[in-house]
């Protein structure tokens, strides 16, 4: 599968990023348009292809054609043979799985450039690289393929990839790290990125619970009484889990969702104390 293929995912944030880029419209205006192309459509489209319509209306190509080495910004979810180059920003010790008997391992980092920054994901020797990376080394990554877990895109290198610690000739200036932005709660609007949000917690909710792969962490599906991954098949899930519950900063209230770490990060515990 070539990286211009159909599998390949914009979401709805990137695709009005791009329109703004490519034409002489501000972002308030182009999703007015979309909106108004929602509502003519009485909402048989999501908001996606509704943005998608309207690039095309105003002629613009939201994917243009890819080849060679990709900045980060430009990676996308459902690319497969990604090269890219970057810094590494954040290290996470590697974990051992079992899979159908058989043992493996995994390990992440976070990786960045001057555009943006990505997940990077490790499995079987890379994960064994990856204990003798440092933060601030640079990083090649070739033969990368690019997953969507949590809204959030992954950069997954396997038996088909190569990674290089501190190649040669390979230099990373800055790192684009986004700030989050503080703002109120009625400030807010969907589709809103890297924002910070300070409130007092008024009600929290019992944990929700669900199967997952102990592999790659993604939502398994139970078939009788066992459970598979769509990746990795049948085998024994861990939990994850999520936690909801509502903020008030004074002026309004809004429910907030955490996942797994987040959720162990806000309530000061560890997995085996949340299960």
């Amino acid at each position: 599968m070539s990286r211009g293929e159909l599998m390949i995912k914009l979401g709805y944030d990137e695709i009005i990023e791009r329109i703004v880029e490519k034409s002489d419209l501000d972002k308030a205006e182009i999703e007015a348009k979309i909106t108004k192309k929602l509502k003519q459509l009485e909402g048989l489209i999501s908001k996606e292809g509704a943005a998608h319509i309207v690039a095309n209306q105003l002629g613009i190509k939201l994917i243009e054609k890819i080849s060679g080495r990709l900045q980060i910004k430009n990676i996308l979810s459902g690319m497969r043979d990604v090269e890219t180059v970057g810094k590494i920003i954040r290290i996470y010790p590697a974990r051992r799985f079992s899979v159908d008997g058989r043992e493996g391992q995994v390990a992440n980092m976070v990786i960045g450039d001057e555009t943006s920054s990505i997940k990077l994901v490790l499995w079987g020797d890379h994960a064994d690289q990856a204990k003798n990376a440092k933060q601030g080394m640079v990083v090649k990554v070739i033969g990368g393929y690019v997953k969507e877990r949590d809204n959030t895109k992954e950069l997954h290198l396997g038996t088909r990839g190569s990674l290089a610690l501190n190649p040669r000739g390979e230099t990373v200036a800055e790192v684009a790290i986004p700030v989050a932005q503080r703002k109120r709660i009625n400030e807010l609007k969907e589709g809103m990125n890297d924002v910070e949000v300070y409130g007092t917690v008024i009600q929290m909710f019992e944990p929700r619970f669900y199967e997952i792969c102990p592999s790659c962490g993604k939502r398994m599906n139970q078939r009788e009484d066992k459970f598979a991954c769509e990746t990795h098949g049948e085998q024994q899930p861990k939990l994850g889990y999520v936690l909801n519950l509502f903020l008030d900063d004074g002026l309004d209230t809004i429910r907030a969702v955490f996942f797994r770490q987040t959720a162990l990060n806000l309530l000061n515990i560890s997995d085996e104390q949340m299960c």
